[in-house]
Protein backbone atom coordinates (compact mmCIF):
# COMPACT_ATOMS: atom_id res chain seq x y z
CA UNK A 1 0.00 0.00 0.00
CA UNK A 2 2.40 2.36 0.68
CA UNK A 3 4.53 1.60 -2.32
CA UNK A 4 0.95 2.68 -4.18
CA UNK A 5 0.99 5.54 -2.20
CA UNK A 6 4.39 6.74 -3.00
CA UNK A 7 4.12 6.48 -6.79
CA UNK A 8 0.78 9.03 -6.47
CA UNK A 9 2.79 11.43 -4.52
CA UNK A 10 5.56 11.54 -7.36
CA UNK A 11 3.20 11.82 -10.11
CA UNK A 12 0.83 14.56 -8.50
CA UNK A 13 4.39 16.49 -7.53
CA UNK A 14 5.34 16.56 -11.16
CA UNK A 15 1.68 17.37 -12.58
CA UNK A 16 1.95 20.58 -10.48
CA UNK A 17 5.64 21.26 -10.64
CA UNK A 18 6.96 23.35 -13.11
CA UNK A 19 10.55 22.59 -12.74
CA UNK A 20 10.00 18.62 -13.15
CA UNK A 21 8.86 16.95 -16.33
CA UNK A 22 6.99 13.95 -17.51
CA UNK A 23 10.69 12.38 -18.67
CA UNK A 24 12.03 13.37 -15.23
CA UNK A 25 9.30 11.47 -13.51
CA UNK A 26 10.00 8.05 -15.86
CA UNK A 27 13.44 8.40 -14.68
CA UNK A 28 12.79 9.08 -10.94
CA UNK A 29 10.69 5.63 -11.32
CA UNK A 30 12.98 4.11 -13.42
CA UNK A 31 9.97 3.54 -16.11
CA UNK A 32 11.11 3.71 -20.54
CA UNK A 33 9.19 6.17 -21.66
CA UNK A 34 10.03 5.46 -25.29
CA UNK A 35 7.33 5.12 -27.57
CA UNK A 36 8.03 2.72 -30.82
CA UNK A 37 5.90 3.08 -33.53
CA UNK A 38 5.93 1.58 -36.89
CA UNK A 39 3.75 2.88 -40.08
CA UNK A 40 3.22 3.03 -43.84
CA UNK A 41 1.74 6.67 -44.86
CA UNK A 42 1.11 8.20 -48.58
CA UNK A 43 1.91 11.55 -48.40
CA UNK A 44 -1.29 13.80 -49.62
CA UNK A 45 -1.48 17.10 -50.96
CA UNK A 46 -2.19 18.54 -47.58
CA UNK A 47 1.21 16.74 -46.20
CA UNK A 48 2.85 18.46 -48.99
CA UNK A 49 1.50 21.68 -48.03
CA UNK A 50 2.77 21.33 -44.48
CA UNK A 51 5.93 20.22 -45.76
CA UNK A 52 6.39 23.26 -47.48
CA UNK A 53 7.28 22.60 -50.91
CA UNK A 54 5.39 24.81 -53.58
CA UNK A 55 4.30 21.62 -55.59
CA UNK A 56 2.57 17.87 -54.44
CA UNK A 57 5.94 16.38 -54.99
CA UNK A 58 9.68 16.40 -54.27
CA UNK A 59 12.29 17.84 -57.26
CA UNK A 60 14.33 14.87 -55.77
CA UNK A 61 15.07 12.09 -53.73
CA UNK A 62 17.46 13.98 -51.74
CA UNK A 63 14.99 17.14 -50.89
CA UNK A 64 12.92 13.93 -49.60
CA UNK A 65 15.30 12.90 -47.20
CA UNK A 66 15.97 16.81 -46.15
CA UNK A 67 12.24 17.49 -45.99
CA UNK A 68 10.32 14.92 -44.61
CA UNK A 69 12.00 14.27 -41.07
CA UNK A 70 11.09 17.47 -39.68
CA UNK A 71 7.11 16.46 -40.66
CA UNK A 72 7.72 13.26 -38.97
CA UNK A 73 8.63 14.62 -35.71
CA UNK A 74 5.49 16.80 -35.46
CA UNK A 75 3.63 13.99 -36.89
CA UNK A 76 4.84 11.78 -34.13
CA UNK A 77 5.60 13.64 -31.06
CA UNK A 78 6.29 10.88 -28.53
CA UNK A 79 8.01 8.00 -30.74
CA UNK A 80 11.24 7.60 -30.15
CA UNK A 81 14.34 5.08 -31.04
CA UNK A 82 13.39 1.85 -32.94
CA UNK A 83 10.70 4.02 -34.60
CA UNK A 84 10.07 3.50 -38.52
CA UNK A 85 7.95 4.95 -41.00
CA UNK A 86 7.24 4.05 -44.61
CA UNK A 87 6.54 6.54 -46.45
CA UNK A 88 5.73 6.87 -50.34
CA UNK A 89 5.91 10.46 -52.07
CA UNK A 90 5.62 11.46 -55.23
CA UNK A 91 8.89 13.59 -57.22
CA UNK A 92 9.18 15.61 -60.13
CA UNK A 93 9.64 13.50 -62.79
CA UNK A 94 7.89 10.14 -60.91
CA UNK A 95 9.26 7.24 -59.87
CA UNK A 96 12.79 6.40 -58.80
CA UNK A 97 13.19 3.44 -61.12
CA UNK A 98 16.14 3.39 -63.50
CA UNK A 99 14.59 1.39 -66.54
CA UNK A 100 11.59 4.06 -66.27
CA UNK A 101 14.12 7.02 -66.16
CA UNK A 102 15.48 5.65 -69.00
CA UNK A 103 12.55 5.48 -71.09
CA UNK A 104 11.54 8.99 -69.85
CA UNK A 105 14.66 10.54 -71.10
CA UNK A 106 14.82 8.57 -74.33
CA UNK A 107 15.14 10.52 -77.77
CA UNK A 108 12.23 11.42 -79.57
CA UNK A 109 11.58 10.76 -83.04
CA UNK A 110 8.05 12.80 -84.63
CA UNK A 111 7.46 10.80 -88.26
CA UNK A 112 6.88 13.07 -91.07
CA UNK A 113 4.93 12.67 -94.32
CA UNK A 114 8.10 11.07 -95.82
CA UNK A 115 8.18 8.20 -93.31
CA UNK A 116 4.85 7.60 -93.42
CA UNK A 117 5.20 7.19 -97.64
CA UNK A 118 7.69 4.55 -97.53
CA UNK A 119 4.09 2.81 -96.46
CA UNK A 120 2.81 3.30 -100.11
CA UNK A 121 -0.06 5.78 -99.00
CA UNK A 122 -0.43 8.94 -98.83
CA UNK A 123 -1.45 11.40 -95.77
CA UNK A 124 0.38 12.04 -92.57
CA UNK A 125 -0.39 9.16 -90.77
CA UNK A 126 -0.20 5.18 -91.30
CA UNK A 127 -3.70 3.77 -92.26
CA UNK A 128 -5.87 1.73 -90.08
CA UNK A 129 -4.16 -1.63 -91.73
CA UNK A 130 -0.59 -0.61 -91.20
CA UNK A 131 1.36 -2.13 -88.63
CA UNK A 132 3.39 0.33 -87.41
CA UNK A 133 6.44 -2.40 -86.13
CA UNK A 134 6.32 -3.30 -90.04
CA UNK A 135 8.00 0.11 -91.08
CA UNK A 136 9.14 2.07 -87.86
CA UNK A 137 12.28 -0.14 -87.58
CA UNK A 138 13.19 0.95 -91.23
CA UNK A 139 12.33 4.32 -90.72
CA UNK A 140 14.25 4.68 -87.53
CA UNK A 141 17.47 3.33 -89.39
CA UNK A 142 16.99 5.82 -92.24
CA UNK A 143 16.59 8.72 -89.52
CA UNK A 144 19.10 7.62 -86.97
CA UNK A 145 22.20 6.89 -89.17
CA UNK A 146 24.58 7.35 -86.07
CA UNK A 147 22.94 4.66 -83.77
CA UNK A 148 24.78 3.19 -81.50
CA UNK A 149 24.31 -0.25 -79.16
CA UNK A 150 21.47 0.11 -76.54
CA UNK A 151 20.06 3.49 -77.47
CA UNK A 152 17.02 3.86 -77.21
CA UNK A 153 14.29 6.46 -78.88
CA UNK A 154 10.67 7.26 -78.66
CA UNK A 155 9.13 6.79 -82.29
CA UNK A 156 6.36 9.27 -82.18
CA UNK A 157 3.32 8.64 -85.02
CA UNK A 158 -0.02 9.53 -85.82
CA UNK A 159 -2.78 6.42 -87.55
CA UNK A 160 -5.90 7.16 -89.04
CA UNK A 161 -8.86 5.65 -86.85
CA UNK A 162 -10.84 4.89 -90.49
CA UNK A 163 -10.04 5.01 -94.16
CA UNK A 164 -9.15 8.59 -94.92
CA UNK A 165 -11.10 10.83 -97.84
CA UNK A 166 -10.14 12.98 -100.09
CA UNK A 167 -9.87 16.59 -98.45
CA UNK A 168 -7.65 18.98 -96.66
CA UNK A 169 -4.62 17.03 -95.09
CA UNK A 170 -2.43 18.58 -92.25
CA UNK A 171 1.20 19.22 -93.30
CA UNK A 172 2.19 20.05 -89.75
CA UNK A 173 0.58 20.57 -86.42
CA UNK A 174 1.22 21.93 -82.96
CA UNK A 175 -1.29 21.87 -80.29
CA UNK A 176 -0.53 23.15 -76.48
CA UNK A 177 0.99 22.40 -74.09
CA UNK A 178 1.73 19.13 -76.39
CA UNK A 179 4.31 20.79 -78.38
CA UNK A 180 5.14 23.53 -76.18
CA UNK A 181 8.61 22.33 -75.66
CA UNK A 182 9.61 22.03 -79.47
CA UNK A 183 9.25 25.91 -79.41
CA UNK A 184 11.51 29.04 -78.65
CA UNK A 185 10.14 31.83 -76.30
CA UNK A 186 11.80 34.38 -76.81
CA UNK A 187 12.02 37.46 -74.28
CA UNK A 188 12.53 41.04 -75.49
CA UNK A 189 11.03 42.90 -73.42
CA UNK A 190 9.23 42.60 -70.05
CA UNK A 191 9.13 40.16 -67.04
CA UNK A 192 5.27 38.95 -68.73
CA UNK A 193 4.12 37.58 -72.16
CA UNK A 194 4.19 33.62 -73.29
CA UNK A 195 3.18 30.95 -70.38
CA UNK A 196 1.92 27.41 -70.92
CA UNK A 197 -1.22 26.53 -69.50
CA UNK A 198 -3.02 23.15 -69.24
CA UNK A 199 -5.09 23.77 -72.70
CA UNK A 200 -3.00 26.71 -74.59
CA UNK A 201 -0.14 29.15 -74.67
CA UNK A 202 -0.70 32.29 -73.50
CA UNK A 203 0.61 35.76 -74.66
CA UNK A 204 -0.55 38.30 -71.78
CA UNK A 205 1.57 41.63 -70.01
CA UNK A 206 -1.23 41.65 -67.65
CA UNK A 207 -0.56 41.58 -63.86
CA UNK A 208 -2.12 43.46 -61.58
CA UNK A 209 -2.13 46.23 -64.36
CA UNK A 210 -0.71 46.25 -67.41
CA UNK A 211 3.06 45.99 -68.28
CA UNK A 212 5.04 46.61 -71.71
CA UNK A 213 5.96 43.60 -73.26
CA UNK A 214 7.28 41.94 -76.29
CA UNK A 215 7.71 38.05 -76.67
CA UNK A 216 8.05 35.72 -79.68
CA UNK A 217 7.18 32.30 -79.66
CA UNK A 218 9.00 30.55 -82.55
CA UNK A 219 8.19 27.36 -84.04
CA UNK A 220 10.54 24.63 -84.99
CA UNK A 221 11.98 24.56 -88.75
CA UNK A 222 9.26 23.64 -90.71
CA UNK A 223 9.56 21.85 -94.34
CA UNK A 224 7.22 22.63 -96.96
CA UNK A 225 9.71 21.50 -99.75
CA UNK A 226 7.26 20.10 -102.77
CA UNK A 227 4.19 21.67 -101.17
CA UNK A 228 1.31 23.55 -103.07
CA UNK A 229 -1.47 25.23 -102.49
CA UNK A 230 -1.08 25.83 -98.41
CA UNK A 231 -3.51 26.63 -95.94
CA UNK A 232 -2.92 27.65 -92.14
CA UNK A 233 -5.15 27.69 -89.80
CA UNK A 234 -5.43 28.38 -85.83
CA UNK A 235 -7.42 27.94 -82.79
CA UNK A 236 -7.28 30.62 -81.00
CA UNK A 237 -8.53 33.13 -78.24
CA UNK A 238 -8.29 36.86 -78.72
CA UNK A 239 -9.57 38.97 -75.58
CA UNK A 240 -8.67 42.86 -76.52
CA UNK A 241 -9.93 44.61 -73.75
CA UNK A 242 -9.34 48.12 -75.35
CA UNK A 243 -5.90 47.41 -77.09
CA UNK A 244 -5.45 48.39 -80.60
CA UNK A 245 -5.11 45.05 -82.83
CA UNK A 246 -1.34 45.66 -83.95
CA UNK A 247 -0.64 44.60 -80.77
CA UNK A 248 0.48 41.29 -81.97
CA UNK A 249 1.21 38.96 -85.31
CA UNK A 250 1.18 35.78 -87.02
CA UNK A 251 4.48 36.47 -88.58
CA UNK A 252 6.75 33.95 -91.06
CA UNK A 253 10.34 33.67 -91.79
CA UNK A 254 12.35 32.01 -94.93
CA UNK A 255 15.50 33.02 -93.42
CA UNK A 256 15.32 32.25 -90.03
CA UNK A 257 17.96 30.37 -88.29
CA UNK A 258 16.49 28.61 -85.22
CA UNK A 259 18.90 29.66 -81.90
CA UNK A 260 19.87 32.93 -83.85
CA UNK A 261 18.86 36.42 -83.53
CA UNK A 262 14.95 36.36 -85.04
CA UNK A 263 15.36 40.46 -85.35
CA UNK A 264 18.50 39.79 -87.81
CA UNK A 265 16.02 37.26 -90.02
CA UNK A 266 13.33 38.90 -92.15
CA UNK A 267 9.76 38.06 -91.31
CA UNK A 268 5.96 38.50 -92.93
CA UNK A 269 3.01 38.84 -91.37
CA UNK A 270 -0.10 37.33 -92.10
CA UNK A 271 -3.32 38.40 -92.64
CA UNK A 272 -5.78 37.44 -90.17
CA UNK A 273 -9.09 38.54 -88.50
CA UNK A 274 -7.89 39.99 -84.86
CA UNK A 275 -11.62 40.20 -83.97
CA UNK A 276 -12.16 40.09 -80.24
CA UNK A 277 -13.54 36.30 -79.74
CA UNK A 278 -14.15 35.75 -76.12
CA UNK A 279 -12.93 31.69 -76.39
CA UNK A 280 -11.44 29.77 -78.01
CA UNK A 281 -12.25 29.71 -82.14
CA UNK A 282 -11.23 27.87 -85.14
CA UNK A 283 -10.01 30.12 -87.45
CA UNK A 284 -11.00 29.54 -91.53
CA UNK A 285 -8.37 28.16 -93.99
CA UNK A 286 -5.98 30.88 -94.17
CA UNK A 287 -4.35 31.31 -97.77
CA UNK A 288 -0.72 30.41 -97.20
CA UNK A 289 0.87 29.42 -100.71
CA UNK A 290 3.24 32.24 -100.90
CA UNK A 291 5.31 29.78 -98.66
CA UNK A 292 4.25 26.72 -100.99
CA UNK A 293 7.76 24.69 -101.26
CA UNK A 294 9.85 26.56 -98.59
CA UNK A 295 11.26 25.93 -95.60
CA UNK A 296 9.91 27.99 -92.85
CA UNK A 297 9.69 29.33 -89.25
CA UNK A 298 6.66 30.39 -87.85
CA UNK A 299 6.19 33.09 -84.56
CA UNK A 300 3.64 34.73 -82.43
CA UNK A 301 4.65 38.03 -81.31
CA UNK A 302 3.23 39.68 -78.28
CA UNK A 303 3.33 43.20 -77.63
CA UNK A 304 1.82 45.17 -74.28
CA UNK A 305 2.36 48.32 -73.28
CA UNK A 306 1.85 50.11 -70.05
CA UNK A 307 -1.59 51.18 -71.02
CA UNK A 308 -3.09 48.16 -72.25
CA UNK A 309 -2.51 44.60 -71.78
CA UNK A 310 -4.36 42.21 -74.33
CA UNK A 311 -4.81 38.43 -73.96
CA UNK A 312 -4.10 35.64 -76.48
CA UNK A 313 -4.30 32.16 -76.23
CA UNK A 314 -3.46 29.46 -79.07
CA UNK A 315 -4.78 26.26 -78.58
CA UNK A 316 -2.68 24.38 -82.34
CA UNK A 317 -2.18 25.67 -85.49
CA UNK A 318 -1.71 23.76 -88.60
CA UNK A 319 -0.47 23.71 -92.51
CA UNK A 320 -2.55 22.24 -95.15
CA UNK A 321 -2.67 21.68 -98.36
CA UNK A 322 -4.90 18.92 -100.40
CA UNK A 323 -4.55 15.32 -99.84
CA UNK A 324 -6.22 12.05 -97.37
CA UNK A 325 -7.79 13.73 -94.43
CA UNK A 326 -9.73 11.97 -91.47
CA UNK A 327 -8.86 11.55 -87.48
CA UNK A 328 -5.99 9.97 -86.42
CA UNK A 329 -4.66 8.77 -83.16
CA UNK A 330 -1.85 10.30 -81.78
CA UNK A 331 0.60 7.07 -80.71
CA UNK A 332 4.27 6.16 -79.78
CA UNK A 333 6.47 3.00 -79.52
CA UNK A 334 10.28 2.64 -77.64
CA UNK A 335 12.40 0.85 -79.92
CA UNK A 336 16.23 -0.01 -79.04
CA UNK A 337 19.09 -0.65 -80.83
CA UNK A 338 20.76 -4.06 -80.65
CA UNK A 339 23.94 -2.98 -82.78
CA UNK A 340 22.12 -3.46 -86.43
CA UNK A 341 18.52 -3.16 -85.97
CA UNK A 342 16.13 -1.64 -84.05
CA UNK A 343 13.91 -3.58 -81.65
CA UNK A 344 10.53 -2.93 -80.42
CA UNK A 345 11.02 -2.89 -76.45
CA UNK A 346 9.03 -5.21 -74.77
CA UNK A 347 6.58 -4.79 -71.71
CA UNK A 348 6.49 -1.04 -72.11
CA UNK A 349 3.17 0.92 -72.98
CA UNK A 350 2.97 4.16 -74.10
CA UNK A 351 -0.42 5.71 -73.70
CA UNK A 352 -2.15 7.23 -77.24
CA UNK A 353 -4.43 9.95 -77.46
CA UNK A 354 -7.22 7.28 -77.87
CA UNK A 355 -6.33 6.17 -74.45
CA UNK A 356 -6.36 8.58 -72.38
CA UNK A 357 -10.11 9.39 -74.14
CA UNK A 358 -11.08 6.07 -72.63
CA UNK A 359 -10.43 7.60 -69.01
CA UNK A 360 -12.83 10.21 -69.74
CA UNK A 361 -12.80 13.39 -71.84
CA UNK A 362 -14.83 15.92 -69.50
CA UNK A 363 -13.07 18.32 -67.26
CA UNK A 364 -10.35 16.80 -64.57
CA UNK A 365 -10.39 13.65 -66.39
CA UNK A 366 -7.54 12.63 -68.42
CA UNK A 367 -9.30 12.67 -72.06
CA UNK A 368 -9.75 16.36 -71.33
CA UNK A 369 -6.31 17.50 -72.46
CA UNK A 370 -5.02 13.64 -73.49
CA UNK A 371 -2.86 13.75 -70.12
CA UNK A 372 -2.70 13.61 -66.43
CA UNK A 373 -1.26 16.52 -63.78
CA UNK A 374 -1.55 16.78 -59.69
CA UNK A 375 -5.18 16.84 -59.43
CA UNK A 376 -6.17 13.99 -62.05
CA UNK A 377 -3.97 11.49 -61.13
CA UNK A 378 -2.43 8.77 -62.86
CA UNK A 379 -2.71 5.80 -59.98
CA UNK A 380 -6.28 6.89 -59.83
CA UNK A 381 -7.33 5.95 -63.78
CA UNK A 382 -4.36 3.40 -64.95
CA UNK A 383 -5.33 0.56 -62.69
CA UNK A 384 -8.89 0.47 -63.85
CA UNK A 385 -7.84 1.31 -67.43
CA UNK A 386 -5.07 -2.02 -67.87
CA UNK A 387 -7.78 -4.55 -66.17
CA UNK A 388 -10.30 -3.53 -69.32
CA UNK A 389 -7.34 -3.14 -72.16
CA UNK A 390 -6.15 -5.57 -74.32
CA UNK A 391 -3.86 -7.38 -73.82
CA UNK A 392 -3.68 -6.43 -69.94
CA UNK A 393 -6.93 -7.83 -68.78
CA UNK A 394 -6.14 -10.88 -69.06
CA UNK A 395 -2.75 -10.57 -67.21
CA UNK A 396 -1.24 -13.47 -64.26
CA UNK A 397 -0.24 -12.51 -60.78
CA UNK A 398 2.97 -10.52 -61.32
CA UNK A 399 2.91 -9.48 -64.40
CA UNK A 400 4.47 -6.41 -65.06
CA UNK A 401 4.24 -3.71 -67.27
CA UNK A 402 6.04 0.03 -67.59
CA UNK A 403 3.55 2.64 -68.12
CA UNK A 404 4.75 5.69 -70.25
CA UNK A 405 2.21 8.52 -69.91
CA UNK A 406 2.23 12.15 -70.86
CA UNK A 407 2.16 14.78 -67.03
CA UNK A 408 1.33 18.42 -66.90
CA UNK A 409 3.16 20.52 -64.50
CA UNK A 410 3.62 23.63 -65.75
CA UNK A 411 4.84 21.94 -68.67
CA UNK A 412 3.75 18.71 -70.61
CA UNK A 413 6.99 16.09 -69.47
CA UNK A 414 6.94 12.24 -70.06
CA UNK A 415 6.84 10.19 -66.63
CA UNK A 416 5.73 6.99 -66.25
CA UNK A 417 5.92 3.63 -63.53
CA UNK A 418 5.90 0.09 -63.40
CA UNK A 419 2.75 -1.65 -62.75
CA UNK A 420 1.98 -5.49 -61.99
CA UNK A 421 -0.56 -7.63 -60.84
CA UNK A 422 -0.85 -7.90 -57.08
CA UNK A 423 -3.76 -9.95 -55.68
CA UNK A 424 -5.27 -9.70 -58.92
CA UNK A 425 -5.10 -6.04 -58.81
CA UNK A 426 -2.77 -3.51 -61.01
CA UNK A 427 -0.76 -2.23 -58.59
CA UNK A 428 1.98 0.99 -58.65
CA UNK A 429 5.06 0.79 -57.75
CA UNK A 430 5.65 3.74 -55.38
CA UNK A 431 8.62 5.61 -54.87
CA UNK A 432 9.03 4.84 -50.75
CA UNK A 433 11.67 6.08 -48.19
CA UNK A 434 12.25 4.08 -44.81
CA UNK A 435 12.64 6.71 -41.88
CA UNK A 436 13.88 5.09 -38.70
CA UNK A 437 14.54 6.92 -35.68
CA UNK A 438 17.86 7.03 -33.69
CA UNK A 439 16.63 8.34 -30.07
CA UNK A 440 17.20 12.37 -31.04
CA UNK A 441 15.37 12.54 -35.03
CA UNK A 442 13.76 11.24 -37.78
CA UNK A 443 16.91 9.72 -40.67
CA UNK A 444 16.52 7.99 -43.78
CA UNK A 445 16.85 4.40 -43.36
CA UNK A 446 16.97 1.31 -45.70
CA UNK A 447 15.63 -1.37 -42.94
CA UNK A 448 13.50 -3.58 -44.78
CA UNK A 449 11.35 -5.65 -42.18
CA UNK A 450 10.50 -9.16 -43.10
CA UNK A 451 8.43 -11.33 -40.99
CA UNK A 452 9.21 -14.99 -41.72
CA UNK A 453 6.40 -17.79 -42.32
CA UNK A 454 6.12 -21.60 -42.34
CA UNK A 455 7.53 -21.65 -46.46
CA UNK A 456 10.46 -19.49 -45.05
CA UNK A 457 10.79 -22.62 -41.98
CA UNK A 458 10.74 -25.35 -44.89
CA UNK A 459 13.36 -23.77 -46.89
CA UNK A 460 15.51 -23.30 -43.62
CA UNK A 461 14.92 -27.15 -42.42
CA UNK A 462 15.60 -28.08 -46.34
CA UNK A 463 18.70 -26.04 -46.47
CA UNK A 464 20.08 -26.63 -42.65
CA UNK A 465 19.08 -30.25 -41.66
CA UNK A 466 21.92 -32.04 -42.38
CA UNK A 467 23.88 -29.71 -39.84
CA UNK A 468 21.73 -28.85 -37.55
CA UNK A 469 19.55 -32.03 -37.01
CA UNK A 470 17.97 -31.50 -33.64
CA UNK A 471 17.27 -27.53 -34.22
CA UNK A 472 15.57 -28.38 -37.61
CA UNK A 473 13.74 -31.25 -36.55
CA UNK A 474 11.69 -29.21 -33.34
CA UNK A 475 11.49 -26.49 -36.00
CA UNK A 476 9.68 -29.02 -38.62
CA UNK A 477 7.42 -29.78 -35.47
CA UNK A 478 6.65 -26.53 -34.23
CA UNK A 479 7.09 -24.04 -36.64
CA UNK A 480 9.40 -21.66 -34.38
CA UNK A 481 13.07 -21.56 -33.55
CA UNK A 482 14.03 -22.75 -29.96
CA UNK A 483 15.70 -20.65 -28.49
CA UNK A 484 16.07 -22.55 -24.47
CA UNK A 485 20.16 -22.00 -23.64
CA UNK A 486 21.73 -25.17 -23.76
CA UNK A 487 18.75 -27.53 -25.14
CA UNK A 488 19.73 -29.70 -27.57
CA UNK A 489 17.74 -28.06 -30.70
CA UNK A 490 18.84 -24.98 -29.56
CA UNK A 491 19.14 -22.27 -32.26
CA UNK A 492 21.87 -20.13 -31.72
CA UNK A 493 22.69 -16.34 -32.31
CA UNK A 494 24.99 -17.98 -34.93
CA UNK A 495 22.66 -20.37 -35.96
CA UNK A 496 20.25 -17.63 -36.64
CA UNK A 497 21.95 -15.81 -38.47
CA UNK A 498 22.96 -19.07 -40.96
CA UNK A 499 19.03 -19.42 -41.06
CA UNK A 500 18.34 -15.40 -42.27
CA UNK A 501 21.29 -15.79 -44.58
CA UNK A 502 19.44 -18.44 -46.11
CA UNK A 503 16.14 -16.85 -46.68
CA UNK A 504 17.62 -13.22 -47.37
CA UNK A 505 19.87 -14.93 -50.13
CA UNK A 506 16.76 -15.98 -51.53
CA UNK A 507 14.22 -13.69 -51.56
CA UNK A 508 16.71 -10.28 -52.32
CA UNK A 509 19.98 -12.13 -54.29
CA UNK A 510 20.76 -8.44 -55.46
CA UNK A 511 20.65 -6.95 -52.23
CA UNK A 512 23.31 -4.01 -51.89
CA UNK A 513 25.58 -3.27 -49.52
CA UNK A 514 24.93 -2.00 -46.18
CA UNK A 515 20.98 -3.18 -46.60
CA UNK A 516 19.13 -3.50 -43.89
CA UNK A 517 16.68 -6.01 -42.66
CA UNK A 518 14.79 -6.81 -39.05
CA UNK A 519 13.98 -10.28 -39.71
CA UNK A 520 10.80 -11.14 -37.47
CA UNK A 521 11.29 -15.18 -36.38
CA UNK A 522 8.86 -16.67 -34.21
CA UNK A 523 10.52 -18.58 -30.94
CA UNK A 524 9.81 -20.71 -28.33
CA UNK A 525 11.75 -19.74 -25.18
CA UNK A 526 9.26 -21.26 -22.59
CA UNK A 527 6.51 -19.64 -24.04
CA UNK A 528 5.59 -19.11 -27.61
CA UNK A 529 6.81 -15.82 -28.79
CA UNK A 530 8.94 -13.53 -31.63
CA UNK A 531 12.23 -12.18 -31.61
CA UNK A 532 13.77 -9.54 -33.91
CA UNK A 533 17.04 -10.16 -35.21
CA UNK A 534 18.68 -7.08 -36.99
CA UNK A 535 20.94 -7.42 -40.12
CA UNK A 536 23.42 -5.35 -42.40
CA UNK A 537 24.87 -6.36 -45.44
CA UNK A 538 28.70 -5.78 -45.51
CA UNK A 539 31.14 -7.11 -47.44
CA UNK A 540 28.80 -9.05 -49.34
CA UNK A 541 27.32 -11.26 -46.37
CA UNK A 542 24.85 -10.82 -43.92
CA UNK A 543 25.92 -9.96 -40.23
CA UNK A 544 24.22 -8.51 -37.39
CA UNK A 545 23.77 -4.98 -36.86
Amino acid sequence: MKKIIYIFMILTVSLVSCESSLEDTYDELGLDNTVVGDETITLSDDDYEEIGVANSFFESIDDAKELIPDFLTVRYPVWGKGSSVLVNYEIEFGTDLPEIMGLTNATVYQLGLADYATTGNQGAAFYPDIDSDDFLPEILEDAITMAEEGDMVLARYDQFFNEPEIGLANIYQASFPTNYDDFENIDVLGDQGWTVGSANVQGSGFQSGAFANEDWLISPEIDLVGQTDLKFQINQEIDLFGSPIDLFDIIVSTDYVTGTDPMAASWTALDFDKTAYGSLTLSPDLDFSAYDGETIHVAFKYTSTDDVSPRWRIESFAIKTIGVEGEVDNKGAYYTYDGSRWEEAENVFYLSKSDYDAMGEDSGRPGRFNNFSNSVAPEDYLPRFLSRTSPYDFAQEEDEVLVIYRFFNGSTVLRGNSYSVVNGEWTPHQVQLQFGHDGNKWVPDNTIKYTMGRPDYDLIIAALSAKYPDATSSMDNFGNMDRRAGNSAQWTDEMVLEAITVILDGINPTAGEAQKYIVTIDVFNGSRTTEDFAVIKENGIWVYQ
